[in-house]
Formats: structure tokens, C-alpha cells, sequence
């Protein structure tokens, strides 16, 4: 039996492809052979990050999609699978804020939860009525969070913490759901990852010495290193795995 991950004739959309952990797993899946769709809010960020892979030789495309919006859902992956196909689905899209319980208001939970578990929620329904629908079943792998599992210090961010484990519960619920459609459902949940999201928590001297020091490998992740895991689940070569959060922190959650 070959372990050599080949996706030539798959198709992938990634949600918040554009940038961070969303635009690495794109690059990944892009070089073992799927052609992608990068879904996200900006257009011109979107299509910077879509010629930037098509220049690497992965066959990309951009499209804006607010996450948040049923309607925005459905058009956009109706026409992906209508389109190249739609074989894995990479809910990238998040945000997150900090801020102390007492003091949020609901614009901003409502602007985390309906982005990081709403919007999660609608790509995976959809996603699944067409990967049920085509006899071929796929894969569908969520973003979660070491946030999702433990509550995180020095900052306050329950709103976060919160959406990123009801990610984990969805999850699990879908991959019980869908396993006799063959479709599968997995998670990977990043410690502190260099990204945008998470540079300006790296700024600050007395948090990132608590999040290093919390660390036993002793330094942050990068996006690479996440999108490995998301490309390990999205292939066959995990084709006996389905509801698993894959925690990549380097043992952040060990103490």
C-alpha cells in the first residue's frame, strides 16, 4: 500500500483561503494535485493570494464569500460543485477577539459566533448536500482551536473559546451523521500559529512569554505545519478516520 498523497482530479474549496492557515492549506492541497477555489471577504487580497498560487503551478481560483450569509453559501458552492467539483471542503474563515466578559457587547459575539461556528455550520451543510448527492462522498475538515479545548491565558476571549468548541462538537455531530454517505469530518485545532490573527498577541512581550513559556516545544507553529495535518485528513491516506480534532500545539495542552 502507497502513502504517497496524490490529489490529481479532486477539487478543494477553502473558506479564508486568502491568507494564514487557509492560503497554506491551499498551497498544500494545490501542489499534490486538487485544483482550488479560495473563498474570503476581499477581493483584492483574494486575488493577489489566488496569482500567487497559480505562479507556484497550482490550479487556482478565487471567489468573495461572506461565510455569514446562507444565501452567499449556497451560490458558492453550488457553482464549485456544479463547476470543477467539490471533493474537500477546508473551513478556514475565523475571528477572533479579546476582550473581558463583562465588557462584550453582541455586535462582537455575534460577529465571532456567526463567523467561526455559523458560518462553519452552512459550508459543511452545503458542502455535504453535494457530496452525498454525487455518490463519491469527500472530505470536509474544520479549523478549530486549542481554544476550543482549554480556557486560554493571559487574554480573555470566552466569545472565542466558545465558537471554537462548538467547531469541535459540530464536528464530531456531522461525522456520525455522515459517515454512511461517505463523507467524512475532521478537525484540526492549532496552538499559537504565526499568522495575522495572532502577530499582534506575538507582539506583545507579556503575552508571548506566557504562550512560549506554556509551550514545550518552545516556539509558535506555522501555517505549514497546520496544513500538513489538514492535507493528511482530506486525503485517503486517513480514510478510516472521521470525527477526530487533531490538536497541533506543539504540547501547549499537555500542561
Amino acid at each position: 500500500m502507497s502513502y504517497e498523497i496524490n490529489l490529481d482530479g479532486r477539487s478543494a474549496f477553502i473558506t479564508g483561503g486568502t491568507r494564514g492557515i487557509g492560503l497554506a492549506c491551499a498551497a498544500l492541497l494545490g501542489q499534490a494535485g486538487a485544483a482550488v477555489t479560495i473563498a474570503g471577504r476581499s477581493r483584492d487580497e483574494g486575488e493577489a493570494a489566488a496569482r500567487t498560487l497559480t505562479g507556484t503551478g497550482v490550479d487556482a481560483r478565487f471567489v468573495v464569500l461572506d461565510v455569514t450569509s446562507e444565501a452567499d453559501v449556497g451560490v458558492a458552492l453550488r457553482e464549485a460543485a456544479s463547476g470543477r467539483g467539490l471533493d474537500i471542503l477546508v473551513n478556514s474563515a475565523g475571528v477572533a477577539r479579546h476582550r473581558d466578559s463583562i465588557d462584550v457587547d453582541l455586535k462582537l459575539w455575534n460577529d465571532v459566533v456567526d463567523t467561526n461556528f455559523k458560518g462553519t455550520f452552512l459550508c459543511c451543510r452545503e458542502a455535504a448536500r453535494h457530496m452525498t448527492a454525487n455518490g463519491r462522498g469527500g472530505t470536509i475538515v474544520n479549523v478549530g482551536s486549542i481554544s476550543g479545548l482549554i480556557a486560554n491565558v493571559p487574554q480573555n476571549q470566552a466569545v472565542y473559546n466558545a465558537s471554537k468548541a462548538a467547531v469541535h462538537m459540530l464536528t464530531k455531530s456531522l461525522a456520525s451523521e455522515f459517515a454512511a454517505s461517505g463523507v467524512r469530518v475532521n478537525a484540526v485545532a492549532p496552538g499559537y500559529i504565526r499568522t495575522a490573527m495572532t502577530q499582534g498577541g506575538l507582539d506583545n512581550p507579556q503575552w508571548s512569554k506566557v504562550w512560549l513559556d506554556m509551550t514545550p516545544m518552545g516556539r509558535v507553529g506555522e501555517p505549514e505545519e497546520v496544513a500538513q495535518a489538514v492535507l493528511f485528513l482530506a486525503s485517503d491516506v486517513s480514510s478510516y478516520i472521521t470525527g477526530e480534532i487533531m490538536t497541533i500545539d506543539g504540547g501547549y495542552t499537555l500542561r
